[in-house]
């Protein structure tokens, strides 16, 4: 446990963010009262905020409970410039840390999860690469690699996003809160297929009342791309997604769409039926997604699939003429070594999709693994610069370049999640819900709408309720929200 003693409540994300990069495997708590003395506490911090420094003192915890004073570092600030004082906090505190544990950070200060937002509304601003460069060296601390990469991806999505109408487009999301079971790491909203299985058809009518909302409101928007995610789409009917998506082709003016994305997601949810009704549908670009191709992990992790029947699905897929399937990977699984991770990508390189999404394990709070962290204690869990490599050197050998790029708290190595894609197949979805360019009316339970407005320089957010009893009882409701949210920002 670190303890972080405040004077006055400011900046406590970006203090816990920071901390915690460094200290990834200690609670962190940041505030401006005292932490009871519950558990052993082995580091403690004091941040002092003056008329015009920010004054940082760290101390090591000894076993009898006194405090050593271990590092200390001022950062000069003047508060009426907000983003200056956060960035000289957060390279101060920086400084000091990266001292102290003798590490630097691959992206340095920045704790934010969208790094690329930094190049790219550089790009826009008619900056040169190398005063990009020295912008996020001197303001970040980020990494030669990790300064190119940003910029690297910050171009493709750009050449992506000149695509669409920011201003007359927008994006539709569909939520379906159901998988098979719920894997380890996992935090989303997402509920067992078992217990839901007889309700999924309510499930369906609530959405199509939002669907209904959201044709009529956005009849003089473009709609340029749909994406159906969860959970896990393909836990309903072959039946079902046909409704679904006969729904979706009814409603809405499908003429300006680049994109229409079904996640099939779990191997074990998928069929021949189902993938029929989806390519029936013209449905652009599907996922399936394995997280890894080491079966001992699968069963560990509570992915009730095998790799034979990842292996079959992509086939099956392939036969029926999808040209546009993407695979999602997990680094950093529990008791996974770097020759576990090599092996799943040669696995992937023989099957050749069109794009891979490679994701840095994150353990969130609701996560099992998080919550019964004393019954999985003595699980490994190891992501490294040569895994980050390993991955990024094969999908290129594969033909795959990096087109986006976000970051979570708490990921193992501090890296990032990096799609790769074959020239063509990018997501343009993935990368429009990271770059917040367009409006994405978000439908279903725990699904999150974002208006933005203002030629992209505002956005709000209007949220579904997660569970979904409420959602299906209070749909009315969610639609009121929206309407309200509409109003309440002059939405036209």
């Amino acid at each position: 446990m670190i303890t972080v003693k405040l004077n006055r409540p400011e900046f406590e994300y970006d203090i816990h963010s920071l901390v915690k990069a460094f200290y990834p495997s200690e609670d962190v708590y940041v505030s401006v009262a005292d932490k009871k003395q519950s558990e052993q506490i082995d580091y403690h911090m004091d941040v002092c905020y003056d008329d015009t420094q920010i004054r940082f003192t760290f101390f090591q915890v000894m076993e009898n409970g006194e405090e050593k004073q271990v590092a200390k570092a001022a950062a000069d600030v003047n508060y009426e410039d907000r983003k200056e004082t956060k960035n000289a906090l957060k390279r101060s505190l920086y400084q000091m840390l990266s001292d102290y544990t003798n590490q630097k950070l691959p992206w340095g200060n920045l704790t934010g999860i969208r790094p690329t937002k930094i190049p790219m509304n550089l790009l826009e601003e008619g900056k040169s690469d190398e005063e990009i460069a020295q912008y996020m060296r001197d303001t970040y601390y980020c990494s030669e690699e990790k300064i190119k990469l940003s910029t690297e991806i910050a171009k493709r999505e750009l050449a992506l996003l000149h695509k669409l109408d920011y201003e007359n487009g927008y994006s539709l999301y569909i939520g379906i809160p159901f998988c098979p079971s719920t894997c380890l790491y996992c935090s989303f909203t997402s509920y067992p297929l078992g217990v839901w299985k007889n309700r999924m058809d309510d499930y369906l009518t609530a959405l199509e009342k939002e669907i209904d909302f959201t044709a009529v409101k956005f009849a003089h928007k473009k709609l340029n791309t749909i994406y159906i995610g969860g959970g896990t789409p393909t836990t309903l009917t072959a039946e079902q997604l046909d409704r679904l998506i006969r729904k979706i082709k009814c409603s809405f003016d499908l003429s300006h769409l680049v994109e229409f994305t079904v996640e099939a997601g779990r191997p074990d949810s998928i069929t021949a039926e189902k993938l029929k009704v989806l390519k029936f549908h013209g449905i652009s670009r599907i996922s399936i997604n394995p997280q890894t191709m080491k079966q001992a992990t699968l069963d560990l992790i509570g992915r009730h699939h095998t790799v034979e029947q990842t292996i079959e699905s992509f086939k099956l897929a392939r036969c029926l003429g999808f040209d546009n399937i993407n695979m999602d990977l997990i680094v950093g699984l529990p008791q996974e070594t770097i020759e576990d991770v090599r092996d799943t990508m040669e696995q992937l390189r023989l099957l050749d999709p069109d794009s891979i999404t490679v994701h840095s394990l994150a353990i969130k709070r609701a996560a099992r693994l998080r919550m019964f962290q004393d019954d999985y204690k003595d699980y490994k869990i190891v992501n490294t610069k040569d895994h980050i490599d390993l991955t990024a050197r094969v999908a290129g050998e594969m033909g795959l370049e990096p087109y986006y790029l976000y970051r979570q708290k708490n990921m193992a190595g501090n890296f990032e999640n990096v799609g790769y894609a074959k020239p063509g197949k990018a997501g343009i979805y993935n990368v429009l819900i990271m770059e917040e360019k367009q409006t994405i009316m978000a439908l279903g339970a725990g699904a999150t709408t974002k208006f933005v407005f203002e030629n992209a320089t505002r956005m709000e957010r209007t949220e579904n309720v997660k569970d979904i009893h409420n959602y299906l009882d209070r749909t009315d409701e969610m639609i009121d929200r929206k309407m309200k949210k509409m109003e309440e920002i002059s939405w036209h």
